[in-house]
């Protein structure tokens, strides 16, 4: 079926197996997440933001109203932006969701001064990534990768299963190749923060500034 060959596996995948999985007590990325975003989005002198795979909205509790004048969800699948609306009615007129295939469709991205992308790279690959970055032309850059200390990618759940189709468009990310192409196209490091997970594993964020402003 060609159909099935096409679609991205994230549109397919409900939000609430998704948000259950990573809200377990041996996965606890939903929690760590959360927790990462609060300073991700407290911690630059930014109005605006744009969260790339804002899936359910986790972590928009932090955002500011009277700090931002804007901040883009981004995701491919629209399930979970609408979601993500529904359960922020506060953030109305500063929340704008857009639904947008990051590996193809970049160029319809608006310009931000503070991109977050957690868990983001593993699924769109280096370069999109770097076009993205490059498109949205953010003064700030804070992304977070899953490290693997010799264990599985997908932690063990009931839920598991539901993640049999990212196999196609996952993969590992290292942290090297990351702060390579943020050099390459102007970025330098200004911090790094390790966020230990149950199962051997940990989050990674890199934060990054344009260099030259």
């Amino acid at each position: 079926n060609k159909r099935n060959i096409m679609v991205n596996p994230w549109i397919e995948i409900l939000l609430d197996d998704y948000e259950n999985h990573m809200r377990l007590g041996s996965v606890m990325q939903l929690q760590t997440m959360n927790q990462m975003m609060k300073s991700q989005l407290e911690d630059y002198p930014v109005s605006s933001a744009m969260i790339l795979g804002v899936a359910g909205g986790n972590g928009l509790e932090h955002v500011q109203k009277c700090k931002y004048a804007k901040v883009y969800g981004v995701d491919i699948n629209p399930d979970y932006l609408q979601e993500s609306a529904l359960r922020y009615p506060d953030l109305t007129g500063v929340l704008e969701c857009l639904c947008i295939d990051l590996t193809k469709h970049m160029e319809r991205l608006p310009e931000t001064e503070l991109l977050i992308a957690n868990l983001l790279i593993e699924y769109i690959g280096y370069n999109n990534f770097q076009k993205v970055v490059q498109h949205t032309n953010p003064k700030y850059v804070s992304c977070a990768i899953q490290y693997n200390i010799d264990v599985e990618w997908v932690s063990d759940s009931p839920y598991i299963h539901v993640f049999d189709g990212l196999e196609s468009v996952h993969q590992q990310i290292d942290a090297s190749f990351v702060e390579n192409l943020m050099k390459n196209i102007g970025y330098h490091p200004i911090k790094v923060l390790r966020y230990p997970l149950p199962n051997g594993k940990e989050l990674i964020q890199m934060d990054y500034e344009k260099e030259g402003i």
